[in-house]
C-alpha cells in the first residue's frame, strides 16, 4: 500500500487491526510505526520478528522516502530533517494519533529527527541500536575487536569511500559481525535496495547530523535498547543518547552478548521488554 504525503508516495504495510472485538465493544489498541535501518533498504528486515507485536498492537511498517518500495523523490530531499518530517506527515495522512514510533539503526536517527522536530506528536519512542551523532572511531574499534585488523580496514574503506565495490567487501566481511545470531542469505536477497541513496547518505548526511543538543526537547517516554557487542553503532552511542535526554524521559536497556538490533540475538527478552513498554 502507498499513501501520498505531498511530493512522494510512501509504501507501508500493516499487521493487526486497530479496533478489535471485545465483548459488546470494539477495543482500540496502540499503533506502532516501525522505521527501518539502512539507509537504502526497506522494512523487510523487521519481518517476521515484529509480527508478534500484532497480538497487542497494530504494527505499521514504513519504507522511508527514497528507500525500498517508496517513491525515490528528489535526491536533494534525502536527508534526516526531511525523513523526520515525513514520519509526521505519514501519521497525519493515515490519522495515526499518538503513535509509538520505533526506529532501528538509521531508522532510530529518523525517529530522533521526527521527535525533536515534532515533540508533541509521538506517544512513545523506541530507539534501537542507533546514534545521535556519527562516531566512526567507535565503530572501527569494535570491528577490530570482533573481526580483527582486516574487518577494521574494510570498514574504514567503506566509511571513507562508499560505493559498489567497497560496499560488496563490507557486506562480506563486516555485516556478519553485526550479530551473534547469523542471519540467513534471504536477509539481503529479499530487500529492495537503493544503493545510490546509501552511497549519498554516507558521503554527505552521515557527517552532518548531531541530535545530542536537541534530545532534551523530546517529551514522550523513550525506550533505548543497545547490544553490548554492536560494531556499527556501539553501546556507547546509546549511552550518550540516554544521558542527553531530559530527566525521567528515557530508559536504557543494554543486552549482553547481543549485537546490532538486539531483538535478533535475544528475541524473548527483547520483545518482553518492548511489549511491556508499549502497554505501560
Amino acid at each position: 500500500m502507498r499513501v501520498n504525503i505531498g511530493d512522494v508516495r510512501l509504501f507501508f504495510d500493516v499487521d493487526g487491526a486497530k479496533l478489535r472485538p471485545d465483548g459488546a465493544t470494539m477495543r482500540e489498541v496502540p499503533t506502532v510505526v516501525l522505521l527501518h535501518g539502512g539507509p537504502g533498504f526497506d522494512h523487510s528486515n523487521f519481518k517476521p520478528d515484529f509480527s508478534r507485536l500484532a497480538e497487542i498492537a497494530q504494527v505499521v511498517y514504513l519504507d522511508h522516502r527514497g528507500n525500498g518500495r517508496s517513491d525515490r523523490g528528489d535526491p536533494a530531499k534525502w536527508n534526516l530533517p526531511q525523513w523526520g518530517d515525513d514520519v509526521q506527515a505519514f501519521c497525519e495522512a493515515l490519522e495515526i494519533e499518538r503513535p509509538i514510533v520505533m526506529g532501528n539503526s538509521f531508522g532510530g536517527m529518523v525517529a530522533m529527527s521526527y521527535a525533536t522536530r515534532h515533540p508533541e506528536h509521538p506517544g512513545k519512542l523506541v530507539l534501537s541500536s542507533t546514534a545521535a551523532v556519527s562516531r566512526q572511531d567507535r565503530s572501527l574499534e569494535m570491528f577490530e575487536k570482533l573481526g580483527g585488523a582486516t574487518a577494521r580496514e574494510v570498514a574504514r574503506r567503506f566509511f571513507e569511500n562508499p560505493g559498489a565495490e567497497t560496499a560488496a567487501d563490507y557486506q562480506k566481511r563486516c555485516i556478519p559481525l553485526y550479530n551473534r545470531t547469523p542471519s540467513g542469505p534471504e536477509f539481503m536477497k529479499r530487500a529492495v535496495m537503493n544503493l545510490e541513496l546509501m552511497v549519498d547518505y554516507f558521503k554527505n548526511e552521515s557527517h552532518k547530523f548531531n541530535f545530542l543538543p536537541e534530545l532534551a526537547r523530546i517529551k514522550c517516554p523513550t525506550l533505548i535498547t543497545a547490544g553490548e557487542l554492536d560494531p556499527i553503532l556501539p553501546v556507547a552511542d546509546s549511552k550518550d543518547i540516554a544521558a542527553a535526554m531530559a530527566p525521567g524521559v528515557a530508559r536504557l536497556e543494554v543486552f549482553e552478548n547481543a549485537g546490532h538490533g538486539a531483538y535478533r540475538d535475544q528475541p524473548d527478552r527483547y520483545f518482553k521488554i518492548l511489549s511491556e513498554f508499549i502497554l505501560a
